[in-house]
């Protein structure tokens, strides 16, 4: 029956083969994995850091959001006194 490894235990058998210390023979017979396997998770987790460092720009893209955001509640304050005063003006005329 194979073993189910989480995503941290799978990081974990990764950067223990990043850090060169065992070769990666050892780290598989310890861990009951194959050679393939580990290269395998190996490989998705340095895309996934390519990833994340390609990405990082998105503080940039979070700024432009908040910009927007700030905009647009500008205009809904701005629409919210305009009801308000065509309220003031159409259903009581005259302020009462």
């Amino acid at each position: 029956m194979r073993r189910k490894f989480s995503a941290e235990e799978k990081m974990a058998i990764v950067l223990e083969g990043l850090r060169g210390k065992k070769t990666i023979a050892e780290i598989c017979r310890e861990h009951g994995i194959s050679q393939g396997q580990y290269y395998k998770w190996r490989d998705k987790f340095l895309e996934g850091a390519k990833t994340a460092l390609e990405t990082s720009g998105n503080s940039s893209q979070a700024a432009q959001y908040q910009r927007k955001i700030q905009e647009l509640e500008q205009i809904i304050g701005k629409q919210a006194i305009v009801i308000e005063t065509l309220k003031k003006t159409v259903i009581h005329p005259g302020g009462k």
